[in-house]
């Protein structure tokens, strides 16, 4: 008996060596996530001032029942669903598109890939002080659409409520692609080509072949 509890120790030993290599950023996230999310929940319960020696007074569910009758905070409901709706979608299946694009043997398709990864590695600084200026109503875009003619003024794009949210839904979707298309193409590369091969001797053939053997054999990458 004692041997044999003692040949569960090197076992249990083994199994703790990784959350030892997880506790240093465990801790960090503890301090920096976790604690911090806890603690603004338990303050959404409670009124507090700017004074920080007093303690917090238990309102209960108080903050809420006035979050629910401000008409600004369904506003933000519905703008953060229309973001939602608008940019998940197109993060899902555009970057696939891309990806099935790239990872053909072209000439110069390598630029391609670098061109479209480039967003990436741009700041938000650099690409928020970008976009502010070709969105300006003396930027770039309305440059070119009053310059030609296609329009008489300018458009207010950042200003506009109706057009505000759709510019700045653009903007995500420009900055976010160039990330899951990397993701695609490394799972399209994964897959054999004797597949493609195969299929195309059955029949399936262009963009067939892509519903037949890439979707299928994607769905780790795209449900990740």
């Amino acid at each position: 008996m004692v041997k044999a509890a003692g040949d569960r120790w090197p076992v249990l030993g083994r199994a703790a060596v990784p959350y030892f290599f997880l506790a240093p950023a465990l801790l960090v996230l503890g301090m920096t996530v976790f604690w911090p999310a806890l603690r603004a929940l338990y303050l959404s319960f409670t009124s507090y001032g700017f004074d920080v020696t007093q303690p917090p007074l238990w309102i209960g569910l108080e903050n809420f029942q006035k979050l629910l009758r401000d008409r600004t905070f369904w506003v933000t409901v519905k703008n953060t669903v229309v973001y939602l709706v608008g940019v998940v979608p197109i993060l899902a299946i555009a970057p696939l598109l891309l990806a099935i694009l790239v990872n053909r043997k072209l000439p110069g398709i390598r630029w391609f890939r670098v061109a479209y990864y480039t967003p990436v590695v741009v700041s938000m600084v650099v690409a928020g002080i970008a976009w502010r200026w070709l969105y300006a109503e003396n930027g770039l875009f309305n440059q070119v659409l009053v310059g030609s003619g296609l329009l008489e003024k300018a458009i207010p794009w950042l200003t506009s409520p109706a057009l505000s949210l759709p510019s700045v839904m653009v903007v995500t979707i420009w900055k976010g692609l160039g990330y899951y298309m990397v993701i695609y193409l490394a799972g399209l590369q994964t897959i054999p080509k004797d597949l493609y091969e195969a299929a195309a001797i059955d029949g399936s053939d262009g963009w067939k072949k892509h519903w037949d053997i890439t979707l299928p054999l994607m769905r780790p990458y795209i449900f990740w």
